[in-house]
């Protein structure tokens, strides 16, 4: 061999070899691949069979990324080997082990375009936050980590694994397996499925011709981009779109590209919207939750799988469906968030549509209509009620409501669309009696209470505190207990969790002595309310007593009704109606309540959060 083609050689000349299929697997015998003498990739075309992986020299010996490690490589000259090379050189390999292709835990199945690949797991994978939809048969837009760890073919410390391309399918279903929660997906084109690497010995036979390319230089690895979000833009979403039988298979069509428009511009990201959609029809189907994709591309890729399902347009009953099935913390939704729904309507509702919207204003949902094509005067007769926008929006304001007068051309739609989404500070409907209120327990712990019925009060005020969604953005709860004297068993922001405030109502020590009521109402208005004075959240007082107070209550509750404290009085056994009625704001029927025995409070629990979300809704008009 010549010495002026050792260097040649050693600057690293690269093969992509067909290689046997095993993952893990080694080969011992001859394969001879005529190779030009520049410096460049090599491209096998046959000879091995299996998959392309990189190999060069003993000159520089591996394993490199994704490619065999060679052992006994030769350099032979093999003169006329081609017409096309002039001067080609054989390179003799006589042992190589072949390592499978290294991935991360966000690989997807559809980033192995192959029909079957061997790829290498990384450890840890199940501490990371990806996407897995199906069981044993997955969607392609699943992490390949996931999946394997999902089936049971790696453990988290990762592994070798064999991936097989499969064709689309429908439903693909949600199962718990091996610490792995996997999601359900209506629809996909693509899926995979997964089995163990195989490790084995194979033989090279046979010769594999390489064609030279220019020489890229170090490869580097590319690591998956993590996008963050337009961070502006903090909004829960789920697009209701139209797939009756109105609007057609066509106009579904174009329903749907407007919806990816949106989607685009809207700045999709783990720290900004998260969207989901729902096919309104004869009966709703939530095609894909906010949790499953947090991209853009992976949404516009889902929407483009959603087929027409047809239908009367039942779009009161799916905006129902929605609101109380979408918006959950299993679903993806996010504390503090704005919870948005826009339904897409073309012509009008076959159903009732008002009593949806109030069922989502119930649930803090921010519910925007986009109509399309309005119905002509010769088709009002057949609509249910011509001011169905209007009663289903949030607000009947105008900004809740957005109007296109076909799906044509709509893309001068798009920006002003997604400018309102994007408005957090017009979500009026984000606030719910559930997340915007501070509730303090006003407990009555006199020596006439007793040990075991002071229990029932506690479970009283537990059960009413439960309901609420408390958070450091949410429902605020305090406690204050009270005797002759008083003392706060914990202000509103002591603690931010549900979970919190209820073990500490359970451990509060009973007191015993006398009963000054008056005393204790003005206590709690100066040092647990006055420390929130400027919170946005309504106030509410809870007051729970089992006897006459020894001093005056008219004065004081008085004082805290023009702080703009509402108050509910609880009387139990001795406590005097007229005391009740006092404390009580007005209307006093609906604040005052009374029962003989501590066992009597807990039917009184669903009155009393039933009266705080209706003064809370009342004060929101």
């Amino acid at each position: 061999m010549s010495a002026a083609w050792i260097p040649v050689f050693c600057l690293g000349v690269c093969l992509l070899l067909l290689l046997p299929e095993s993952a893990g697997s080694e080969g011992a015998g001859e394969l001879r691949v005529p190779l030009s003498g520049k410096q460049g990739w090599g491209q096998a075309v046959g000879g091995v069979g299996g998959r392309q992986v990189e190999a060069r020299s003993d000159q520089a010996p591996g394993p490199w990324p994704q490619g065999p490690q060679l052992e006994g490589a030769k350099l032979e000259r093999l003169p006329g080997a081609h017409a096309s090379i002039p001067t080609a050189y054989l390179l003799r390999l006589t042992h190589f082990s072949y390592a499978p292709i290294a991935i991360t835990c966000f690989t997807r199945g559809l980033d192995i375009r192959k029909e079957k690949a061997d790829v290498l797991c990384p450890g840890g994978c199940a501490l990371e936050e990806f996407s897995v939809f199906g069981n044993i048969v997955y969607a392609s837009v699943s992490s390949i980590c996931g999946a394997a760890i999902h089936r049971g073919v790696i453990s988290n410390s990762g592994g070798p694994v064999r991936i097989y391309s499969l064709p689309g399918r429908e439903n693909y279903s949600s199962v718990a397996a091996n610490g792995i929660q996997s999601q359900t997906l209506s629809r996909w084109s693509a899926s995979f499925t997964v089995t163990k690497g195989k490790s084995g010995t194979q033989e090279a036979t046979g010769q594999a011709v390489s064609t030279a390319h220019p020489s890229t230089g170090k490869r580097l690895k590319k690591t998956p981009e993590k996008k963050t979000g337009n961070k502006d833009c903090k909004a829960d979403i789920a697009f209701l779109i139209d797939g009756s039988f109105n609007i057609g298979q066509r106009r579904f069509n174009l329903q749907k590209n407007f919806v990816g428009k949106v989607a685009l511009m809207l700045g999709i990201g783990t720290e900004g919207p998260h969207v989901g959609l729902v096919q309104a029809s004869e009966h709703p189907k939530i095609e894909f939750y906010l949790k499953n994709f947090t991209s853009a591309k992976d949404v516009l890729f889902a929407i483009k799988e959603v087929g027409f399902r047809g239908g009367n347009s039942n779009t009161g009953k799916a905006l129902k469906h929605t609101a109380q099935k979408f918006f959950t913390a299993d679903t993806g939704v996010r504390k503090g968030i704005p919870k948005v729904v826009v339904v897409f309507i073309d012509g009008w509702p076959s159903d009732d549509i008002e009593e949806a919207g109030i069922v989502a204003r119930e649930f803090g949902v921010n519910v925007f209509i986009v109509s399309v094509a309005k119905p002509i005067p010769e088709e009002l007769g057949m609509v249910q009620d011509v001011a169905f926008v209007d009663k289903a929006v949030c607000r009947n304001n105008g900004f809740f409501s957005y109007h296109m007068p076909n799906w044509f051309g709509t893309t001068k739609y798009v920006k002003p669309l997604v400018q309102k989404l994007c408005t957090h500070e017009q979500m009026m409907c984000s606030k719910t009696c559930y997340n915007s209120v501070n509730i303090a327990f006003l407990i009555d712990g006199s020596s006439s209470v007793g040990d075991s019925n002071f229990r029932l009060m506690l479970e009283f005020v537990s059960n009413i505190a439960k309901t609420f969604e408390i958070s450091d953005i949410g429902a605020k709860i305090a406690a204050v207990q009270f005797t002759y004297d008083q003392r706060t068993e914990f202000s509103f922001t002591d603690y931010s969790t549900k979970e919190n405030v209820l073990a500490v109502i359970r451990n509060i020590r009973y007191m015993s002595g006398g009963t000054a009521t008056g005393d204790a109402i003005s206590f709690t208005v100066r040092n647990v309310f006055g420390p929130v004075r400027d919170s946005p959240n309504k106030n509410f007082l809870v007051i729970v007593t089992d006897g006459q107070s020894y001093d005056d209550v008219r004065g004081p509750a008085a004082a805290a009704h023009d702080a703009g404290i509402t108050i509910f009085s609880i009387g139990v056994a001795w406590a005097p109606l007229d005391d009740l009625k006092d404390m009580a704001s007005k209307p006093k029927e609906s604040h005052a309540f009374f029962t003989r025995e501590f066992t009597g409070l807990e039917p009184i629990v669903s009155d009393v959060i039933r009266g705080i979300c209706r003064d809370f809704l009342e004060s929101q008009q």
